[in-house]
């Protein structure tokens, strides 16, 4: 999908609508409030009714769409723009791109997020790497080390030829690393490679992964042992960190979930023909998002 494709197959706002009917109802239109069957009226505006409710709708009642002034067709270029990025796309460059405000940008950017945040998990197995990494620029006076104060700890766990796994973490201690592989691992994962970090013994061992546990040791320079490295998981690290570097500039620690949120997304799928429409769908699934709730 380019955004030619987007200016010719979507040109109106009907045939938007049409596609996000399809996206969020494969099986026919239902009501949002009972789940019961609904029917399509006769009009203009595509509205829905549901007979057991008595209630009428559209298709994007409810979802990230909803109270948008936006036509439709701009939102699926904002769409395309954010998850055809490798390392992201700004408020402010989609803010020049669209020809909006900032704040419809910034906002909308969110609502997209929002949507891919809610997006299905798998357990992750085979061969499983796990790394930390620190998020932030230098404080004055703190030097340029990770453990600098104000920087914010992300937490990595990847499949290798799999998914990705983001979270910012309250700590590196090792309670707080053995919930994350306990949520995200399956119990017959083939192995876990980590870091010499102290904290990864103790979190694996609780997950009864010891002895599937290998260590590579970066305090003696050493990067690559045989199949014994976190060399995958640090490749996303560094996608992750040039999105911040180069395409945001500087992320609040209390958006930096999103952020995370939209590059594990379009990094897990990056290899998907229907990744625009995949986004969609979960656009017309995912639950709304007011101003309101990102700015509280």
């Amino acid at each position: 999908m380019t955004l030619l494709d987007i200016q010719n197959v979507f040109d109106t706002d009907s045939k938007c609508r049409e596609i996000l009917c399809r996206l969020r109802w494969p099986n026919g239109p239902e009501c949002p409030r009972c789940k019961c069957p609904a029917l399509e009226l006769e009009t203009e505006k595509q509205l829905f009714y549901c007979k057991d409710c008595d209630y009428q709708f559209t298709v994007t009642a409810g979802t990230i769409f909803n109270d948008s002034h936006l036509p439709l067709n701009t939102w699926f270029m904002a769409v395309l723009l954010l998850v055809e990025a490798r390392k992201g796309f700004s408020a402010n460059q989609m803010k020049r791109t669209l020809g909006v405000s900032y704040k419809t940008a910034w906002y909308l950017c969110h609502r997209i997020r929002a949507a891919m945040a809610q997006a299905e998990h798998v357990m992750l197995s085979g061969v499983v790497e796990m790394d930390e990494t620190y998020i932030g620029g230098r404080t004055r006076g703190m030097g340029r080390g990770p453990h600098g104060k104000g920087k914010q700890i992300v937490v990595a766990i990847r499949e290798r030829g799999g998914d990705v796994r983001f979270f910012r973490a309250e700590d590196a201690k090792s309670g707080t690393l053995a919930k994350y592989i306990a949520d995200n691992i399956s119990k017959d994962v083939e192995c876990i490679v980590t870091d010499d970090f102290k904290a990864y013994p103790a979190a694996v061992a609780e997950n009864g992964f010891t002895e599937n546990h290998f260590t590579i040791n970066h305090s003696w320079k050493e990067y690559v042992n045989g199949e014994i490295h976190t060399n995958t998981v640090e490749n996303a690290f560094s996608l992750l960190k040039r999105g911040v570097i180069g395409t945001w500039h500087k992320i609040s620690a209390k958006h930096l979930p999103a952020y995370l949120a939209e590059m594990e997304f379009r990094f897990n799928r990056r290899k998907r023909s229907d990744l625009f429409l995949d986004t969609l769908r979960h656009m017309v699934t995912a639950q709304t998002l007011t101003f309101e709730k990102l700015t509280a």
